[in-house]
């Protein structure tokens, strides 16, 4: 692969990849015979990028689900309209539900809008499933009233609302698999994005051999950083990782501290790090402490960090993590979180600035499906931090473009670390712009990649 007028570091070069890593950099490269040639019309060349946190899977299901949440859906005869409007007999699949819509769901709230079909709706948090009656009657849920996860209501009766409980749920729909990821894969190539990290907790051998086998068959494009148990094994496979001991935390159900620190002990000695989840001030300041006490592992990281009040840096510091957050919520959710977050804590949403000057490391996300798998979307926010609604959020929290694209080009095993250079003897993971970076970061739009290459290889070429 040879790429032409490609501007580098504000100088146009020539640009050769071979054997998956760049092997020549220079004023002028004469082509080979059958190499591929890529004009990049001054375009820039950058690092491919990478999302820190994902779920893949989840994200190819929402294609295909009905979204029942802000700004789509705003009250709940706009939720019944979008429920009834899908076409078929079997059971509808919704996603991105938030109380603003209709309050707090259950099944019998469900059940007014659509009694004929089995339901599931997905609330925003990606932590709850609401089901209607027919749904519950499908996955027997009279049965299971003692099970963790199934609300019941005050004479014992479960109410639809079920915690936590993906893997049994799959289970119980006696699931045929998971959705087929490469509409989104491809798609994510289009973005520039060679990388991905899967963070669904519940990820185990299985989930390693369906992305493998994916990976196998041009389906999956990007490299995998796959998160998940205990039980995960680690991979042989030439773009698939064993990633973090993934650790869910819920401030209404936190577990006992010394079962979580001997839990970070026990991966810290199978060379693993582990990844927190933490979106209230409870839960983030609890795992810090945590992992100050079991000792730190390098790659350590802080998912989500939400809220991340001043208090909390010095422990940040303490425990040597990372932080891989999601500045894209701030636009897609940012009108909602200054009518639901407290006053006091708006301006430690999502932070950005803050946590680079206290040296704490940093990386970007979407987490999708819950927010929009488009990096670039991210990044402009990272850097105008405006809600959808034009409300401005933490305006000294804002990144400058480099930073902001720094985010999506750290390493995928460090995030936060320094990012990945175009270089010789660097591996050929690269994303191709049609315009110079000096036009781009003044944009950070998705529409201005011109090509992907993972691995010196094109994955993506508009």
């Amino acid at each position: 692969m040879l790429i032409r007028n490609a501007e580098l570091n504000g100088r146009i070069i020539t640009l050769r990849c071979e054997y998956g890593l760049v092997s020549e950099i220079g004023d002028s490269l004469v082509s080979q015979a059958n190499e591929t040639l890529i004009d990049a019309g001054g375009g820039a060349i950058l690092p491919g990028l990478h999302d820190h946190h994902i779920h893949l899977h989840a994200l190819a299901a929402a294609k295909s689900s009905v979204i029942c949440g802000p700004p789509q859906v705003a009250n709940i005869e706009q939720l019944e309209r979008a429920l009834k409007a899908q076409a078929g007999s079997g059971w509808i699949r919704g996603i991105a539900y938030h109380d603003s819509v209709a309050g707090e769901l259950n099944c019998h709230v469900l059940d007014k809008l659509v009694s004929d079909r089995p339901v599931r709706i997905q609330h925003r948090s990606g932590k709850m499933w609401i089901v209607n009656s027919m749904a519950a009657q499908l996955l027997e849920l009279e049965k299971y009233t003692s099970r963790s996860g199934i609300e019941c209501d005050g004479e014992g009766r479960p109410n639809g609302r079920l915690f936590r409980l993906d893997e049994w749920m799959r289970t119980k729909m006696a699931s045929k698999g998971p959705p087929d990821v490469a509409q989104v894969s491809r798609q994510l190539a289009s973005y520039g994005v060679t990388g991905l990290t899967d963070a669904t907790p519940g990820n185990s051998v299985e989930e390693m051999q369906l992305f493998g086998r994916a990976i196998d068959e041009n389906r999956l494009l990007q490299r995998v950083l796959l998160m998940g148990d205990m039980a995960l094994p680690a991979s042989s496979h030439r773009y698939l990782e064993r990633g973090a001991y993934k650790i869910l935390l819920d401030e209404m159900q936190l577990p006992n501290v010394e079962e979580l620190v001997e839990a970070i002990r026990s991966a810290h000695e199978d060379r693993r790090a582990v990844a927190i989840h933490c979106v209230t001030r409870t839960e983030i300041v609890f795992a810090l402490s945590s992992l100050i006490t079991a000792g730190h592992h390098r790659g350590d990281r802080i998912e989500h960090a939400s809220i991340a009040p001043d208090e909390v840096l010095p422990l940040m510091r303490e425990a040597q993590v990372c932080v891989v957050t999601q500045h894209g919520f701030l636009r897609e959710r940012g009108d909602q979180y200054l009518a639901d977050v407290e006053l006091r804590d708006q301006q430690f949403l999502y932070r950005g600035k803050a946590f680079l000057a206290a040296g704490i490391p940093l990386a970007g996300s979407s987490d999708a499906p819950y927010g929009s798998h488009d990096p670039w979307l991210t990044m402009h926010t990272a850097v105008e931090r405006s809600s959808a609604g034009g409300k401005c959020m933490g305006i000294h929290e804002r990144l400058t473009p480099e930073q902001a694209l720094a985010l999506f080009t750290t390493c995928a095993g460090i995030p936060g670390s320094s990012p990945r250079k175009v270089a010789l003897g660097e591996v050929a993971d690269l994303c191709l712009l049609d315009c110079s970076w000096s036009v781009a970061r003044t944009r950070l739009d998705c529409r201005n990649v011109l090509a992907t290459l993972r691995d010196g290889e094109l994955i993506y070429c508009r």
